[in-house]
């Protein structure tokens, strides 16, 4: 499943796959994120981020 990318249910402390693949795309940077490398992401909003930054940007923009 090289460069798949997958779609993901986001829990509070795990993530579920939807749909397999490799990797998801950042909500704020549009950067790929390879899914052994995910560590950001909003329950609420069901979307993925690269990293802090990302998370930051996205606070303030609320």
């Amino acid at each position: 499943m090289k460069n798949k990318l997958a779609k993901l249910r986001y829990l509070p402390n795990n993530f579920e796959i939807i749909e397999p693949g490799d990797h998801v795309i950042c909500a704020i940077s549009n950067k790929k994120i390879p899914l052994e490398n995910l560590n950001y992401w909003n329950v609420k909003d069901q979307e993925a981020y690269y990293s802090y930054k990302e998370v930051s940007k996205k606070k303030e923009n609320q």
